[in-house]
């Protein structure tokens, strides 16, 4: 069956959309009229008999016309040529015998017009009229002045009615005109093969004639039985997929927004906004954006050519624009002109304006080629303070971070083609980058990549402190550990770009030149050593955890050349696994496991290692309740291992079989810094352990006053953006400041957030 529409087609209601909608409904017009007029036709063969041969001839005219009307199915239009050709032979032949069987083809032919062309036509009436009300309600949602609340409730209210009755009318309509379309095939073909079979049967005159076609038609009877099933089943997956996205949640009031710089379609972004004209008048008209080609343009309909708006996006900066009357907007500046825009949300807003500046950083890469004369530079430079738009303090903390992350060895060079000095990094590899090579990681996903400017974005204390425990030299040393053996050579500065980009992806994506996982790397869950089970009992029973071994260097972390997991095990073994892991052969770890336990001894190279030999981030050992490598850090207390882990997905929330996840363990053990980085990267502090304990709780009962303020501020701070209502601030300043000083402190001055409160009193 062919699928005319597709339901997350309709969803998005983009004018492609619209577009295929009328090609549907002229479509379906042009049948309606024809299966009429065939209808007609038939009724007049059973009325005029006297007439019936000349009827006769004017109705197998219809069949043809039919069949040249589906000229897009083969099937259908190869049946209705063969059997409207054998039928001309014998027209002369045929008599009242053939009533009962063009009553049959009568009634089925009446049956669709009457019955499922004007069922179809029913639901396009309600969509059309539920499209109406979607647009007459966006108009007033966007007019609602910003001061009056009670319209802007009214309005959004009004809106999200009317939003979830257009996409349920438009799933219902797309429903529709694919099951008409499955119907029209098989109720078509089923009256043509009752007025076949009856000829046969009844005509001894045809007889000879219909021979021909004896074996054609049987194959056709098949395929007509086994379409018939197909369709039957078909349109059960169609209802039960129509019921399964009718159930989800439509009470949002965005389009799917996916920034993909990559597209094939070469759109890196779309959707609807409101724009506000240049004219005298200021009027607001909604149009369909996108960013395409380095350039922001809209569209009126689908076909119009699109209008740019900015020429080049790098020599553009994005902001919001809290002064205009109505809500969501925001502004596209350019040196010689700005753009008002407008979305449907507040999402849509942030939505939009993260598409602009990652399409401006994107646009840097071209920078490069002008880099090397003063002209050039002075352009880039123009280029990156339009587009950050970043304030003096951040500025100054991203040349700090550049200072920092530079003196860590290898980093002085691009990682991946030795450019000498990168200024963009990837914050999840620890790697420093070139600005070209930048925009290749940023093109492969931020599952793989997640590049940052060292100058132009502002650096959190443990992103810094991250980047400095692993660099460019270390990172090399595990996924370039056997470019000796590789006949692919390695880009320099002034390789291509498509060398370099085929060089990243056969390294970060493929892995090619990682040191093969040996058979041994397969072993069973990590079993809980004595040592380790008496330490737990006593952190279980006292609260508190024992003074953790002074952290390896640099100089004492496991050299990585050359080395498999099974190296990098018995290392261990010499170096950081002394004390209670001294007896514990980690040779035959599989990569989840070896991230387990590095995780513990705050061994980045190694945890880097592993996650590049496929580890799971989140990987639980079952035999120590159910714990996970971030646990493992909070129990280490290392500020930099835990944000090493959650860069690279590990889950905020994931608890152990004691139900208490990172933020229960760091609460429990007292480590303020942690508890303030779990409370920015979203950790839920309302959640509770196996004993109906939240964190908060916890932290009162250990009469720890850092962390009971931490909690009770980012509690306080979600209730009052909840009273703001859904288009509250993101967050509110004083909380950000105090987060702020709390991670400036934890990074630079962990002593300080050792003191507990002796006299806190539980509420």
């Amino acid at each position: 069956m062919t699928v005319k529409l597709d339901f997350e087609e309709c969803l998005k209601d983009s004018p492609r959309f619209r577009a295929a909608i009328e090609g549907v409904e002229g479509d379906v017009g042009e049948l309606e009229t024809r299966l009429e007029k065939l209808v007609k036709q038939c009724n007049s063969m059973l009325e005029a008999g006297k007439v019936y041969c000349q009827n006769s001839k004017n109705f197998i005219t219809g069949l043809k016309e039919l069949g040249q009307h589906c000229v897009a199915d083969s099937m259908l239009t190869e049946s209705l040529q063969k059997f409207s050709s054998k039928l001309s032979v014998i027209v002369d032949a045929q008599g009242e015998l053939m009533e009962t069987t063009q009553k049959s083809v009568k009634l089925k032919l009446h049956s669709f017009v009457k019955e499922d062309v004007r069922r179809f036509k029913d639901v396009r009436k309600e969509f059309e009229r539920s499209s109406e009300n979607l647009e007459a309600a966006l108009g007033r949602n966007a007019q609602a002045p910003r001061a009056k609340l009670h319209e802007v409730e009214e309005a959004s209210n009004t809106l999200l009615a009317a939003r979830k009755a257009f996409r349920s009318e438009a799933l219902d309509y797309v429903l529709q005109i694919n099951v008409t379309e499955s119907k029209k095939k098989t109720d078509i073909l089923a009256a043509v093969l009752s007025l076949i079979e009856a000829q046969a049967q009844f005509f001894q005159l045809g007889h000879q004639s219909l021979t021909e076609v004896e074996d054609y038609r049987k194959n056709l009877s098949e395929q007509h039985t086994q379409l018939v099933l197909n369709s039957a089943r078909e349109k059960r997956d169609m209802e039960q997929r129509h019921a399964a996205i009718k159930t989800k949640d439509i009470s949002y009031d965005d389009s799917i927004m996916d920034f993909s710089p990559d597209a094939p379609s070469g759109i890196a972004m779309e959707g609807y906004l409101y724009k506000r004209a240049s004219n005298a008048f200021k009027t607001w008209s909604r149009r369909w954006f996108s960013i395409q080609k380095n350039q922001l343009v809209y569209q009126k309909k689908f076909k119009d050519q699109p209008t740019v708006v900015m020429e080049d996006l790098r020599l553009c900066t994005v902001k919001t624009s809290a002064d205009n009357e109505r809500r969501f907007c925001f502004e596209v500046v350019s040196p010689s002109k700005s753009c008002l825009l407008q979305a449907d949300s507040e999402r849509q807003q942030q939505g939009w304006i993260s598409a602009v500046q990652n399409s401006i950083a994107s646009a840097f890469q071209d920078c490069r080629e002008v880099q090397h004369s003063p002209r050039g530079r002075d352009r880039c430079s123009s280029v990156s303070n339009s587009s950050g738009g970043q304030s003096g303090e951040q500025e100054s903390t991203g040349r700090q971070a550049l200072e920092e992350v530079q003196k860590i060895q290898g980093n002085s060079q691009c990682c991946d083609c030795g450019e000498p000095g990168p200024d963009w990094a990837s914050i999840n590899l620890g790697i420093t980058l070139c600005i070209v090579c930048s925009g290749i990681h940023r093109s492969l996903g931020v599952h793989f990549s997640k590049v940052r400017s060292l100058t132009l974005d502002s650096w959190e204390p443990e992103l810094v402190r991250l980047m400095c425990e692993l660099g460019n030299t270390a990172i090399n040393r595990i996924y370039e550990a056997r470019i000796e053996e590789i006949t692919i050579k390695k880009p320099h500065s002034t390789s291509p770009r498509q060398d370099k980009e085929s060089w990243i992806r056969s390294k970060y994506v493929e892995k090619k030149f990682i040191q093969k996982l040996p058979e041994t790397g397969r072993a069973a869950p990590l079993r809980r050593s004595s040592a380790r089970r008496n330490r737990a009992n006593t952190q279980e029973r006292t609260g508190s955890r024992p003074a953790l071994k002074p952290k390896p260097n640099r100089a004492t972390l496991p050299r990585l050349t050359g080395l498999s997991l099974s190296d990098i095990g018995q290392k261990n073994h010499a170096g950081a696994l002394q004390d209670e892991e001294e007896e514990e052969d980690l040779s035959g770890l599989h990569p989840g496991a070896l991230l387990y336990r590095s995780a513990a001894l705050q061994q980045f190279p190694v945890m880097a290692d592993a996650l590049a030999h496929g580890a799971d981030v989140n990987w639980v050992n079952t035999t120590e309740e159910s714990s996970t490598p971030l646990i493992q850090a909070v129990s280490a207390n290392s500020l930099a291992a835990c944000e090493f882990l959650l860069q690279n997905g590990a889950n905020v929330n994931q608890a152990d079989s004691n139900g208490r996840g990172p933020l229960h363990h760091a609460t429990i053990l007292g480590h303020t810094g942690l508890v303030c980085l779990f409370l920015k990267r979203g950790a839920d502090y309302n959640a509770k352990d196996n004993k109906q304990k939240d964190p908060i709780t916890i932290a009162v009962e250990n009469a720890n006053a850092d962390i009971v303020t931490l909690l009770r501020i980012a509690k306080m701070n979600k209730e009052m953006r909840e009273m703001d209502g859904a288009f509250g601030q993101s967050g509110d300043e004083t909380y950000q400041d105090i987060f702020r000083d709390f991670s400036q402190m934890a990074s630079n001055n962990p002593e300080k957030l050792k003191r507990r409160s002796t006299d806190m009193k539980i509420p």
